[in-house]
């Protein structure tokens, strides 16, 4: 099975302080991997670095054979990334479909430039996107709430509002930070659901969760950071049974007899 991302050696340091420290791990393709550990251990801090959205200190990463640190978040987001953010960044004056809209535009032919001097392509590619977004919508359940804005939308329907945004450019490979907070556990079995049917039709899913439900039901494989360093790693019932895991972060409650 071949590797869909790689992390070798990555570093994030903010001026005396090392957030991500020689962090190295592999995903394999076809997998659903998690990313766990405390709250400050470096999780989002390592998505970001991945995607674009933040530079890295030294490392590399590389999607499938290619180097993508150093690139910015639209050249990542190019290559059949896609990502979801901790805290929303959807756009609460907009429409549900409005903000699946502004999710093609990674993939958009036509620049502001083009917009200018031809704007019958301009509106083929406006098309093309509010297709997409029906059918994005559809698919996740939220195609009665396409003329919602989305501030008037209850937290798990902005949660889902996101995700379908970011499955807009249909991606290879999903990050996705904290899907699952803030939701009651009726919304959370939903959401996995959800979650599992975009893996199912071919969408690589790397997460960070502290609902440990969510992790360990739908995770094939686990990574442990705990202060910015890797501690641990291996499926969820090896994770379950790792005493340095339960002791820093898991709990003896999830101990596996």
């Amino acid at each position: 099975m071949a590797n869909v991302l790689t992390v070798e050696h990555l570093t994030k340091k903010f001026a005396g302080l090392t957030a991500v420290n020689d962090l190295s791990f592999t995903m394999k393709e076809r997998t659903i991997h998690s990313l766990i550990g405390p709250n400050g251990s470096g999780k989002s801090t390592t998505i970001n670095m991945c995607t674009g959205s933040l530079p890295i200190t030294s490392g590399t990463v590389k999607y499938r054979d290619e180097i993508i640190s150093g690139r910015v978040l639209h050249e990542v987001a190019s290559r059949n990334i896609g990502r979801t953010f901790q805290n929303l960044k959807l756009f609460g004056s907009m429409t549900v479909e409005e903000n699946l809209m502004v999710g093609m535009q990674a993939q958009m032919k036509d620049g502001i430039l083009k917009f200018l001097v031809s704007p019958a392509s301009a509106k083929a590619e406006e098309k093309r996107a509010n297709e997409r977004a029906m059918e994005v919508l559809d698919y996740i359940g939220m195609y009665k709430y396409r003329n919602e804005t989305v501030a008037n939308l209850a937290y798990g329907q902005q949660k889902l509002t996101e995700l379908g945004r970011s499955i807009m450019t249909a991606p290879k490979l999903l990050f996705l930070d904290e899907p699952a907070a803030g939701l009651n556990p009726s919304e959370r079995v939903e959401f996995v659901k959800i979650l599992l049917k975009v893996f199912d039709d071919g969408i690589d899913l790397f997460l960070i969760e502290h609902n440990m439900d969510v992790v360990m039901n739908i995770s094939n494989y686990i990574t442990v950071i705990n202060f910015g360093s890797k501690i641990a790693e291996g499926t969820p019932k090896e994770i379950q049974n790792n005493d340095e895991v339960i002791a820093a972060y898991l709990g003896s409650q999830f101990k596996k007899k």
